[in-house]
């Protein structure tokens, strides 16, 4: 028997709807690459303070996690800040004086740096060699607290505690 034009019509058109729709495997393929980036980015629960290979920390029982500050790096040779070399440490321990110059300079640059952008930079952290000597360490912090850096931290490494 033969079948109208609108039979063979509908029956086409009943074939095509009954084949299988693949999935579309590249959007979720870009869902996972971008949730694996998302993933490792954010799941660093590691140290926040820069690490310099020349600086070796004095160990504490800290309970404290670091929040990023100012960093003012002293190894045994540089003071550093934010990576920057201000001043040797030969120089800084034989000037008389108990301030250290190049170092205030270069924190009064980084406040006012800091409040043109609208931030409270009040806070610093001395990532200090445990072998330098403890003058140092002093005239370190006298010159952080006369350039208005009052909240000193110092950063060690954390020693498992022993309880």
């Amino acid at each position: 028997m033969l079948a109208s034009r609108r039979a063979q019509r509908m029956e086409r058109r009943h074939e095509r709807t009954r084949k299988f729709v693949g999935l579309s495997m590249v959007s979720l393929m870009d869902i996972f690459t971008i949730l694996v980036f998302f993933l490792l980015v954010n799941s660093s629960d590691g140290e926040v303070l820069p690490t310099a290979k020349s600086v070796r920390l004095p160990e504490s029982v800290a309970e404290k996690s670091p929040k990023p500050t100012l960093v003012v790096t002293v190894n045994d040779q540089d003071i550093l800040v934010q990576g920057r070399k201000v001043a040797s440490v030969g120089d800084a321990l034989k000037t008389g004086s108990e301030l250290i110059q190049p170092l205030q300079e270069e924190l009064d640059y980084q406040s006012r740096r800091a409040r043109g952008k609208g931030e409270k930079a009040r806070d610093i952290t001395i990532m200090g060699d445990k072998e330098i000597p403890y003058r140092l360490l002093k005239r370190i912090m006298l010159t952080c607290v006369r350039a208005k850096y009052e909240n000193i931290s110092l950063a060690v490494l954390r020693r498992e505690s022993r309880s």
